[in-house]
């Protein structure tokens, strides 16, 4: 499996409006930041997860043209407001898209993008929304699921197996629960939310994921929805060998 980090950035992305790197080196290509995504590629299938506002470029500069199911994780507008990107994709398969996420998630989608799902004489549907359980056999994978809590909201946290290897990808939560941490033990490969160092009531902070990495012992850790206080070089500098900031463009191999 290839996991692709479209995206590793907060919801106001690096540079914020206003050409506002924080704390980032601008002159480090690592430290431009669109919202937070990636893609499985599992061999069969292009999986998509969270489609945010930057997902047009972020497929452009991935060389993707198909996407043969997308995944959501939350409602949350930087996960989900690039939505009517998938309309292209729709047209080069040549059906709807698939578009998986709990029955939440779900309900309010169909609100804010009525069209996508339900389409008209004139435009046709694109979307497909299929209610997240809790395992999606994808070919020789499996996608397993779990809810975190975000805020007075929970989002979608997944692992993935395939030929004797994990993947976990969490985001948008700030407390490990016991569920969690049962999905997330022992996994090859972590891309885990880290907002910023200091604690935030809805994100995970650097000491907090760092702990919790020792504990559920992760073989590669890596960094994703950071914000501008997050620069690459300084924060990979002060990393243990075994973790790592992501950043845009990024390929892994599992």
């Amino acid at each position: 499996m290839k996991i692709r980090v479209l995206g590793c950035g907060t919801s106001t992305g690096v540079p914020r409006i206003g050409n506002d790197w924080g704390r980032c080196d601008p002159a480090d290509p690592r430290n431009r930041r669109t919202r937070s995504s990636i893609l499985l590629d599992t061999g069969s299938e292009h999986v998509l997860v969270d489609c945010g506002p930057d997902l047009r470029q972020q497929l452009l500069d991935a060389d993707v043209a198909t996407i043969d199911r997308v995944i959501v994780t939350h409602d949350h507008a930087d996960h989900c407001h690039g939505i009517d990107e998938l309309r292209v994709v729709s047209q080069t398969l040549g059906r709807q898209v698939p578009l998986h996420a709990r029955a939440e998630t779900l309900r309010r989608l169909r609100n804010r993008f009525a069209y996508a799902f339900n389409g008209n004489p004139l435009y046709p549907s694109v979307l497909d929304a299929v209610e997240i359980d809790q395992a999606l056999p994808v070919e020789d994978a499996l996608i397993m699921f779990v809810d975190q809590p975000h805020g007075g909201i929970t989002s979608l946290g997944m692992r993935v197996d395939q030929h004797g290897k994990s993947f976990g990808y969490a985001i948008d939560f700030h407390a490990l629960t016991p569920d969690m941490a049962s999905i997330y033990d022992g996994l090859d490969i972590w891309l885990c939310d880290c907002l910023r160092r200091t604690p935030h009531p809805t994100h995970a902070h650097l000491d907090a994921v760092l702990g919790w990495a020792r504990d559920l012992g992760v073989g590669q850790l890596l960094l994703t929805h950071l914000d501008n206080s997050m620069d690459y070089a300084t924060l990979a500098a002060e990393l243990p060998d075994w973790a790592a900031p992501a950043f845009d463009g990024q390929e892994l191999n599992l």
